[in-house]
């Protein structure tokens, strides 16, 4: 607090200022500022970080509980994204007190102060930051008022000064701008941004060209700015006018860029030759170039070493987690000209081997609309993208501006297959980004909304996921020194490539034993440590998450398992791994009757015990006489059909069991033609009934005295589809996979698909197929 004095305020005597919206970067800092120059201040937020927290009881501001105005407050002062009918504004006009916006107040208290504005459309945060950086390096104690956090927390965002100077960004989002009267004007660039409040580039730069006239001492603009050129053209000002940039009157040239820092050559009417700054990229480079500018039209002395230590700006390039495995970094980027730098900047400095990774939050539906192609194209650089929903920042949705609108832009520049976007679904797509994830990524979250939030609780679960992997792979380890052959425990298995549907993620630990010894040696390791077990046959009837399964997964693929005897009696013997296509094709050979059903059945004798698989009006214990088996508790047990209890989908023996063998009794014996022509018969049903793409038979269990599939059809729900997963246009209760689905695509396109038939027929259809490793409960 430098003085008791408080100047008048719009023609009135202030001293309690409440603030609506102070947890934003604009109102935030200001508010700050406005306490350590000696008014008393107050503010709410519905949406207050830690961080902006921690800056206000710091900075002496008192955070109040929503929607209450102190009685004694004299002006109230709120973000431009406060509607006008929020109640404490509606309160404070009741009350009698003065109502202005951020800019507004900015304006009013910069009066009388040598005032220096840093505006433009990208990268006046950064500029402000460097500047502020510079004059604290020189132990010039101006004020300021920056537009966000510095990386460093030990930096206020505000400071009321000791001298007659204020630095501040000045914002033209809302129109304020018009009522700023500078000393010196910063134009970092201009860009056609804020389509909500300008209708078109004349707008903005008129807006800007009213700043520029009405400054007092200097104007400051980038050579390259080809807008800012044309404002010069069209408005006289009494200012002088410099430029920075390669040719500008302060000349920079860019040097020996490297990781995490640059070199400058400085040139022209810049006091020194070079300097070292803490920052990357050719945009940086300008900023850094406009505050050494700016200090030396304040009379600052500048050095080489002024910006070597600058900590940066949170939100802006903020490295989140840098590594041989993962590197995650979070920028505050809107804007496609911003989008754009930031991404051809990073594509430049990463090693090319690194996928770079971009989940973006598209920032208002305004925006998004006026420049959805735009962003579009400028996220190409990105070899895989993330789309979440548009954050709102207080507009209403906008036909067009939505952002499955800019998925239809991104996809119509063929970037169908390194897209995801699934509508309303943070966490899906979140969990879609971990199971993506490759060793050496670079993952950028991209966006001014809340996306700093999911970039930081997206690695905290990483992290922890690294932590768990490595108890997996110590249980790994010791499982394989039990087990007498090499080679059957693997890490990080994939399963899609072992379904039918072919979509999903990872197993934890994937076991492939060739004996029944070395089973009962996984069996019993999987009980002995807590290990969740699970058993997977050909994949068929279940659909495994894209996050993978947190467990073990125990797989008879083995040819020891594919075993067919036939017993003196005439009964079948057949292993658990033996595929039912297989079965029926070596009983035919024999002459065997009473299997033909199990043909178009994709799967093996293991899952079809565990699930009674049935087809053609016959089920497998139709022709089941016992069943061998091995109890989770690892004791081996024979079981006679009629010990065991069957029904629809479903075996109760061997919800606890892993079946190894069953023997089987078959029908008749006739010629294998015979059979064949009968089996040729339910091949040819199934072929005209059922789609040929990679599926996982019917999703949905049939209703009573109904089928899913009739009701899917009448709803017209046919060829509805999520990305590469699609309802078949075949039958409705199939959904396939068109090339690359994703197992999030399919549930969401499950949730669809119950949501319609439930809104347009009454009927809440249940899944048939298995969540493989979790529960339908957690994502329907």
């Amino acid at each position: 607090m430098i003085s008791q004095e408080l100047p008048l305020l719009f023609g009135r005597s202030v001293r309690a200022i409440h603030a609506v919206g102070v947890g934003g970067m604009g109102l935030g800092p200001l508010s700050i500022y406005l306490a350590k120059r000696g008014w008393q201040i107050t503010g709410e937020d519905a949406a207050l970080t830690p961080a902006m927290a921690d800056q206000l009881e710091r900075g002496g501001v008192e955070v109040v509980e929503g929607n209450r105005v102190p009685v004694a407050v004299d002006l109230v002062v709120c973000s431009s994204a406060i509607p006008v009918s929020h109640a404490a504004l509606v309160a404070a006009r009741r009350r009698g007190a003065l109502v202005v916006r951020r800019g507004e107040l900015l304006a009013e208290v910069s009066k009388g102060k040598r005032f220096v504005a840093v505006c433009g459309s990208h990268g006046k945060t950064t500029t402000t930051a460097m500047l502020v950086e510079i004059l604290r390096s020189a132990w010039f104690q101006a004020g300021y008022v920056l537009g966000g956090l510095m990386a460093d927390a030990a930096v206020s965002p505000a400071e009321a000064g000791e001298n007659d100077w204020l630095i501040a960004e000045v914002d033209e989002s809302d129109g304020t701008i018009e009522r700023f009267h500078p000393e010196v004007t910063v134009v970092v660039n201009l860009d056609w941004d804020h389509p909500d409040h300008y209708l078109d580039v004349a707008a903005i730069e008129e807006a800007f060209g009213g700043l520029i006239a009405r400054t007092k001492e200097t104007v400051l603009v980038c050579d390259s700015c080809g807008a800012s050129g044309r404002v010069l053209g069209r408005r006289e000002t009494g200012a002088t006018v410099l430029s920075f940039g390669r040719t500008g009157d302060f000349r920079m040239e860019l040097r020996e860029p490297k990781a995490g820092s640059l070199r400058l050559g400085l040139g022209g009417r810049f006091s020194i030759d070079d300097a070292l700054v803490r920052a990357t990229g050719d945009f940086n480079a300008l900023n850094a170039a406009a505050a050494f500018a700016t200090a030396e039209m304040m009379s600052v002395p500048i050095s080489e070493m002024s910006l070597a230590a600058f900590s940066g700006v949170r939100r802006r390039q903020t490295v989140l987690r840098q590594d041989e495995q993962l590197t995650v970094i979070e920028d505050y980027a809107h804007h496609p000209a911003e989008i754009r730098a930031l991404l051809s900047s990073l594509r430049r400095e990463w090693p090319t081997d690194a996928r770079m990774v971009v989940v973006f939050q598209p920032h208002r539906f305004s925006r998004t609309l006026q420049f959805k192609a735009e962003i579009a194209a400028a996220l190409g650089p990105a070899d895989r993208l993330y789309l979440l929903d548009v954050y709102a920042a207080g507009e209403a949705p906008r036909s067009g501006g939505t952002a499955a609108d800019l998925y239809a832009e991104v996809t119509r520049l063929a970037h169908a297959d390194t897209t995801v976007y699934l509508p309303g679904d943070r966490p899906g797509t979140l969990s879609a980004l971990s199971a993506d994830r490759r060793g050496g990524d670079l993952v950028v979250f991209v966006g001014a909304g809340d996306i700093d939030e999911a970039a930081r609780e997206w690695l905290a679960a990483m992290e922890q996921v690294s932590v768990r992997a490595g108890r997996w792979d110590e249980l790994a380890n010791a499982l394989r020194s039990q087990v007498r052959e090499e080679g059957i425990v693997a890490r990080e298995e994939t399963l899609a490539n072992k379904t039918t549907l072919r979509v999903g993620g990872t197993a934890r630990i994937y076991a492939s034993p060739g004996n029944v010894e070395d089973l009962a040696t996984v069996v019993r390791f999987a009980r002995e440590h807590d290990v969740p077990l699970l058993v997977l046959g050909r994949g068929s009837n279940l659909l495994v998450p894209d996050s993978g399964v947190d467990g073990m997964v125990v797989s008879l693929r083995r040819p020891e398992w594919d075993s067919f005897e036939q017993l003196p009696d005439g009964r079948i013997r057949v292993g658990a791994g033996l595929r039912l296509k297989n079965l029926c094709g070596l009983a035919i050979n024999a002459g065997l009757e009473g299997f033909e059903f199990l043909e178009g059945i994709p799967g093996n004798v293991g899952g079809a015990l565990r699930m009674n698989a049935g087809a053609m009006g016959g089920w497998i214990f139709d022709v089941v006489d016992e069943v061998e088996l091995l109890g989770l508790d690892g004791e081996f047990k024979t079981l006679k059909r009629a010990d065991m209890h069957t029904g629809y989908r479903h075996c109760v023996e061997l919800r606890a069991a892993i079946a190894i063998a069953a023997t089987l009794r078959p029908g008749a014996r006739k010629e294998a033609g015979e059979i064949g022509r009968q089996v040729d018969v339910y091949r040819s049903k199934r072929q005209e009934t059922q789609p040929r793409e990679p599926s996982a038979g019917c999703i949905f269990k049939n209703p009573a005295s109904d089928s899913a599939g009739r009701l899917i059809d009448v709803c017209g729900l046919k060829g509805m589809r999520v990305g590469d997963a699609e309802v078949s246009t075949v039958h409705g209760n199939f959904i396939v996979n068109r090339g690359k689905a994703t197992s999030d695509e399919v549930i969401e396109l499950v949730r669809r698909v119950r949501a319609q038939v439930k809104s347009q027929v009454g009927v809440e259809l249940e899944p048939e197929v298995l969540l493989y490793g979790a529960d339908w409960k957690e994502v329907l």
